[in-house]
């Protein structure tokens, strides 16, 4: 079997965020033969712009984004909630790797969105926003690969996710439910 290439991406561009530590534990959970890379520069893409967005001329960080996504088997979204719904950044981020219409490097991936917040919420609605937005960009949502943390200031505290021997449990269930809605769609 080959290696399977998990993207993450992390809608909270601060390096301390219990969604990038999410990420982290994630890559950590990964089965054999899977490798969880978590994307940095998400903060680095321009706007989505359609005048920008010219063959030979797309901005280098959006290309860029646009070719892991490519090279990728499936994608984890790691997803915050701000002011009710999906942080700006990673919208973003699925909104060029959507383009060209029809075809983008998201077109059919599997696709898995994990959500944590502080409230009690656990960012359901950014998840929710978020699962929208990815479907309707062409990426197959899997839904019985998502997750929602909740209260994770009091959770999680001062100690890293890959502390919590139930997140870790969860996060590798969550990974390999991704990995399984791959191998069936390449089935």
């Amino acid at each position: 079997m080959s290696q399977t290439r998990i993207l993450a991406l992390v809608g909270s561009l601060r390096a301390g965020s219990i969604n990038r530590q999410l990420a982290e534990a994630a890559a950590q959970t990964a089965p054999e033969g899977v490798e969880v890379d978590i994307y940095d520069g998400l903060g680095n893409i321009p706007f989505y712009n359609e005048d920008i967005d010219v063959a030979g001329q797309v901005p280098a960080p959006a290309q860029a984004l646009r070719d892991a996504v490519a090279a990728a088997d499936a994608l984890v979204l790691f997803v915050p909630e701000y002011n009710g719904t999906i942080p700006a950044v990673l919208k973003n981020a699925v909104d060029w790797a959507s383009r060209p219409y029809g075809a983008g490097s998201i077109k059919g991936k599997p696709v898995a969105v994990i959500s944590a917040s502080i409230s009690q919420n656990a960012a359901k609605w950014a998840h929710g926003d978020t699962v929208k937005a990815v479907g309707v960009a062409g990426g197959s949502v899997v839904e019985s690969a998502h997750l929602h943390f909740g209260t994770i200031g009091q959770r999680f505290g001062e100690a890293h996710p890959r502390e919590d021997a139930e997140a870790l449990t969860q996060l590798a269930a969550a990974i390999t439910e991704l990995v399984a809605a791959r191998e069936s769609v390449n089935a």
